[in-house]
């Protein structure tokens, strides 16, 4: 199997996608769960949101920022397609991204009644932009068609019932994502039972939807379903999907927080690289392949060895960041 340049850009496309999934989704996650905060601990449940989020959430959306400049670069005309194409959900979720992080700001250092209503703004801007998010995903898997220019004519597209379900599957694993975090950020046994209850649930409910998205597959879909259930590896990655939720509910169950986040975050890359192992070639259907949408050889051959020296710096920065502000914060084995 020859690999090309466009190949590896789009391995790059689908490093940065998995990581805004796995730190941007976990975030997202949050703010959901601050919503449905409830009980005699509600407070400390968003407290604890707070102490996780604060120091980190701004830096996790670089990975939208890495993923949005690399398909302007390397894919363009997937870039022109889908920003006509999904023009609406794509302006909703970054309106969603925008208000999300300045009501955390304005919540995160207010108090009183003004504080509580950003807090809103906060939770719901939260739960609504990973639906987007999935929207979108979901109307390049199943198929753009924009013509003449119209912002519009994209927009059953996106809102056929399989974009809606892989909408709702997104929301689901990043609420999910979130509760196995915050309970391993917490420090009180209460706490951190609050979020195991609410990562088996959600948990649950994603399996659900999962369904859900097979159920709703349709006719343009046919190529994506076949090569997702009958290629070669269709079967090893399920296993090794369904064998990191065993293992997440197992972990939890215990208690073993630590080790439970890696097998969340295998079970959020699990469905991911299913879903692009089954996409691949294609970047935006119903035309657009690695191949035929990537910039010429020489734009790719210049762009690499910038993506690699950038990473060499990103990758130590985002470390260190989390490791100054997250190693004071007590983990129970």
């Amino acid at each position: 199997m020859n690999i090309s340049w466009a190949d590896v850009f789009a391995g790059f496309l689908f490093m940065g996608l998995a990581l805004y999934a796995i730190t941007g989704g976990a975030d997202f996650g949050g703010g959901v769960w601050d919503l449905f905060a409830r009980g005699p601990r509600a407070a400390a449940q968003r407290r604890l949101i707070d102490a996780a989020i604060a120091p980190i959430w701004e830096a996790n959306h670089i990975w939208l920022i890495f993923v949005v400049v690399l398909l302007f670069t390397a894919f363009p005309p997937v870039f022109a397609a889908a920003a006509i194409g999904l023009h609406l959900p794509l302006v909703l979720m970054l309106l969603g991204i925008t208000l999300r992080g300045a009501a955390f700001v304005f919540r995160h250092y207010g108090d009183g009644p003004a504080a509580r209503r950003w807090g809103n703004v906060f939770a719901l801007a939260s739960t609504i932009t990973p639906v987007l998010l999935g929207m979108v995903l979901g109307a390049a898997t199943r198929g753009v068609h924009s013509t003449g220019g119209d912002l519009y004519t994209g927009i059953a597209d996106w809102t056929a019932p399989f974009t809606l379900a892989v909408g709702a599957l997104t929301l689901a694993l990043f609420a999910h994502l979130a509760a196995v975090f915050l309970a391993a950020e917490s420090t009180e046994p209460a706490l951190a039972h609050d979020f195991r209850r609410r990562a088996l649930l959600s948990g649950v409910i994603a399996l659900l939807l999962g369904g859900v998205c097979i159920v709703t597959a349709d006719a343009p879909l046919t190529r994506f379903s076949d090569r997702l259930i009958h290629s070669w590896w269709s079967l090893p990655l399920a296993g090794a999907t369904a064998a990191a939720t065993g293992l997440t509910v197992w972990l939890l169950q215990t208690a073993r927080w630590r080790w439970a986040r890696w097998a969340a975050i295998a079970q959020v890359v699990g469905v991911l690289l299913g879903w692009a192992a089954a996409q691949y070639p294609v970047l935006l259907a119903p035309g657009y392949t690695v191949s035929n949408a990537a910039s010429p050889l020489i734009t790719l051959q210049w762009i690499a060895p910038m993506v690699v020296a950038g990473s060499a710096l990103l990758f130590p920065s985002l470390f260190w960041l989390l490791r100054t502000f997250k190693a004071n914060r007590s983990e129970t084995q």
